[in-house]
């Protein structure tokens, strides 16, 4: 393996939208640096399973559902 190619690993704390804090490692800054998030799994709909749906713009999900929808990849 080559030698001093890898980023600086070290402690860092990360603030999350609801204003927990934590600390973790990273290659983010520098030691004792603080990463302020935007979004956050609490609250993001990604990991919330938000109500967001899908819209089908120029046909792209008609189009991919008729072409793919006899193996199971595309259900209503």
């Amino acid at each position: 393996m080559k030698t001093d190619i890898h980023p600086e690993y070290h402690m860092i704390k990360v603030v999350m939208t609801d204003g927990t804090e934590f600390m973790t490692r990273s290659t983010y800054g520098k030691d004792g640096d603080t990463l302020n998030l935007d979004i956050d799994p609490k609250t993001h709909p990604a990991w919330t399973g938000g109500s967001q749906q899908l819209l089908d713009r120029g046909g792209r999900l008609s189009r991919f559902a008729s072409r793919y929808g006899s193996i199971g990849a595309a259900k209503k």
